[in-house]
């Protein structure tokens, strides 16, 4: 940027974390949704307005349904299916016929003239046959014993009658004449018939009426039976012709051949940005909320998934079943990266994007919020240290997806009719989705975690293995330190369980955080025994001395990129001893320069504070099992004494001042060391007050492989000496 001469405001603006974000985000939008519009342009670019561009050829064999055509027949065989009727109306028509009956036998009974009865009978019938005269006359004149007789008979006929249905269409009465006398007794004479059949003509109504629910199930049934009408473009064939229109049964075919049916317009180009802009939005807002510890890293992790998985569904087969897309991967990468909640919400929203920019159907959306919400509860319980359990919680969330997707289609199936073979499809590919995903993730974790430089669960497991070769170079040129390193660990550990941090890490920090003395074992005191030397610190003035031992933070962060450590690792190596004070050695600088010549900023480390628990409980627990280690008589309340001190000291000087520690949190801390301490402690060599008067009676011997000195450290060691015999000169 200085070659371009760009202004200084807007260099500084560019290199801001807020330029860098937006156009992190701005980017990652539009990725997503050009992306999810792919199908879209792909078929603007050989359709314009409905008529095709140019021929398209079908590159392999293709089979669409002409839904015109099968509607159409399907119409026309479920108009063939005759309406269903049910029987009604039978005690009516009984009662009518009884009533009918009744009332003859009064007007019989009554002592009238015959015209008058004549005329009131005339009354109960119709006259459209021109036969109601001879049927009055005959019902008045015949004998009771008769009269008897021609209504058992007209009973039992019209029983006859109704079992066998009156339809609507059976009230004509040319058609009811013959229905009437097609059911009379055996033995009924001509006369007698043409009685009965005018008896029953004045009571006899449909009893047959349509069923409207069983109708239209029948009509149904007879439209699912049709079987889809087919067109089969063979490999080579053209599908469209430049300038033809495309129909519905051409569109289906290019959407076979791997084309989107949507034509998509700015409106909808806009539509897809904004929702993929609002669901990031919110993503955004969360973790700014609930997830403020996320690093750059772990977001592109997140971005770079979405990506993928979006792509993954733009390149389905059309057609294909969307029950596979690795939604339990994603997540499951998701949570082992960052946590389960994050996870779930980065789903939800890439859910939310791809079911409104691939239309999916509410059942997808169903399932998958579901799947995700368990998959998500699943990984809260795996156990890092085992990679089976994350196989097992594959097939977990593989067992309750196709229990999800079952259901939903039972219950869809009670308004619709559902394929079988369509749920037994969509339930084994979630099924093969939760197994798969589980694979995908434990092959996926070590490239992402290579690619990116963050330490997984699985990654921390692998560096607490005591075979890593910078620990095995550990316990061979620094076995002392190496010692001390597990004692600090297993505190480490401990503590960080008993406040609720992240006991692995903070384990695997303590065994690397002091890999920094490697560069010069012999000037720390835990190695000194280890191969019969005296202090080499007596031929040091104490700015040497502490210049040799608090660079071994800087010395330990060159080691751990040399040995492609993660960048977490460094964290604790710098963080360990924070900006402390080398007491011992500025306590010995007063006494060989005068108080007035020493600044304790000389005698700090270079910092930074720790920032995080596990870097404070690395802090406090490397002084306490030094301290500790170093105590001749260590009962119980001796221990817990210097524990306490340790403690103050540390807050006192401000060292926990930037990590998340609570007061509650300090005391757990205390109790779990003092609990773990108990045990017999070896003795380390400590500094005394005459160490310099000894080390000048001593020659120190070193075995033949270590050097005390680097050129490095011999070169400072030289200037610093020079620098202070010019000042005694003067």
């Amino acid at each position: 940027m200085d070659k371009l001469n760009i202004p200084e405001p807007i260099k500084v603006f560019v290199t801001s974390s807020k330029f860098v974000n937006s156009t992190f985000f701005i980017v990652f939008c539009v990725l997503m949704t050009l992306i999810i519009s792919f199908q879209n342009f792909l078929f603007q670019q050989v359709v314009e307005n409905g008529i095709s561009k140019k021929d398209i050829i079908a590159q392999k064999t293709i089979t669409v349904e002409d839904t015109r055509r099968t509607e159409q027949r399907r119409k026309e065989v479920a108009q063939k299916v005759d309406p269903i009727l049910t029987v009604t109306e039978d005690d009516f028509i009984k009662n009518n016929l009884s009533s009918l009956q009744n009332s003859i036998v009064k007007i019989r009974q009554k002592d009238k003239d015959l015209n008058v009865k004549r005329e009131e009978m005339s009354l109960l019938f119709d006259d459209e046959d021109g036969n109601k005269t001879n049927v009055v006359y005959y019902l008045l004149k015949i004998p009771d014993e008769t009269l008897k007789t021609l209504f058992d008979k007209s009973n039992i006929t019209l029983m006859n009658v109704l079992s066998a249905g009156i339809a609507e269409k059976d009230v004509e009465r040319h058609v009811l004449k013959n229905l009437i006398r097609h059911h009379l007794p055996s033995e009924t004479s001509r006369y007698q018939g043409t009685m009965i059949t005018s008896l029953l003509e004045q009571v006899i109504v449909p009893n047959l009426v349509v069923d409207e629910f069983a109708t239209e199930i029948a009509r149904k049934n007879a439209q699912n039976a049709v079987k889809p009408y087919e067109v089969t473009f063979e490999k080579g064939d053209k599908i469209l012709f430049e300038g033809e229109p495309v129909t519905k049964l051409k569109r289906d075919a290019l959407r076979v051949a791997g084309y989107n049916l949507v034509e998509l317009n700015w409106q909808g180009l806009l539509g897809i940005f904004l929702v993929t802009v609002f669901s990031t939005l919110i993503f955004t807002v969360y973790k700014n909320k609930y997830a403020t510890n996320l690093t750059y890293n772990q977001l592109m992790i997140v971005a770079i998934l979405s990506l993928i998985l979006a792509f993954i569904t733009v390149a389905l087969p059309t057609g294909f079943s969307p029950y596979i897309l690795p939604f339990p991967a994603f997540i499951i990468i998701i949570s082992i990266f960052t946590a389960p909640n994050i996870a779930f919400v980065a789903s939800m929203l890439m859910l939310s994007i791809i079911t409104l920019g691939m239309h999916y159907d509410i059942q997808f959306m169903t399932s998958f919020t579901l799947l995700n919400l368990v998959a998500s509860i699943f990984m809260l319980n795996v156990n890092f240290t085992r990679r089976f359990d994350l196989i097992k919680a594959g097939i977990y969330i593989a067992c309750t997806g196709t229990l999800f997707v079952s259901s939903i289609y039972m219950l869809e199936k009670f308004l619709i009719d559902v394929e079988n073979v369509l749920i037994i499809r969509d339930a084994s590919f979630v099924f093969l989705n939760g197994i798969l995903s589980s694979m995908i993730a434990l092959g996926f974790l070590p490239v992402l975690e290579s690619a990116f430089k963050i330490v997984t669960p699985y990654g921390l497991a692998e560096l607490a293995d005591h075979n890593q070769p910078i620990l095995k170079r550990l316990q061979m040129e620094a076995p002392g330190t190496y010692h001390h390193s597990l004692m600090v660990a297993n505190l480490c550990e401990a503590a960080a369980e008993a406040i609720g941090a992240n006991p692995i890490l903070a384990k695997v920090g303590a065994y690397y955080h002091d890999i920094g003395k490697l560069k010069r074992p012999l000037f720390f005191v835990e190695n000194q025994s280890q191969f019969g030397i005296e202090n080499p610190h007596k031929k040091l003035n104490s700015r040497l001395s502490k210049m040799v031992v608090t660079a071994h933070t800087k010395d330990g962060v060159d080691i751990a990129k040399e040995y492609h450590l993660p960048p977490i690792i460094n964290d604790f190596i710098l963080q360990h001893h924070g900006d402390s004070l080398a007491s011992y050695f500025y306590n010995q600088a007063i006494k060989e320069e005068g108080a007035e010549n020493v600044k304790e900023e000389q005698f700090r480390y270079s910092g930074p504070k720790p920032q995080t628990k596990e870097a404070a409980i690395l802090m406090i627990a490397d002084a306490v099992e030094a301290a500790v280690r170093a105590m001749k008589a260590s009962t119980t309340e001796e221990i817990e004494a210097i524990i306490n001190k340790i403690i103050d000291e540390r807050v006192n000087d401000n060292q926990l001042s930037e990590c998340p520690l609570t007061l509650a949190d300090l005391k757990t801390i205390a109790t779990t060391f003092t609990r773990l301490l108990r045990g017999n402690q070896h003795d380390r060599i400590k500094y005394h007050e005459d160490i310099v008067d000894e080390l000048d009676k001593s020659q120190v011997i070193l075995p033949s492989h270590i050097h005390i000195m680097d050129k490095e450290m011999e070169e400072k060691v030289k200037k610093l000496e020079q620098g202070n015999n010019d000042k005694t000169d003067n």
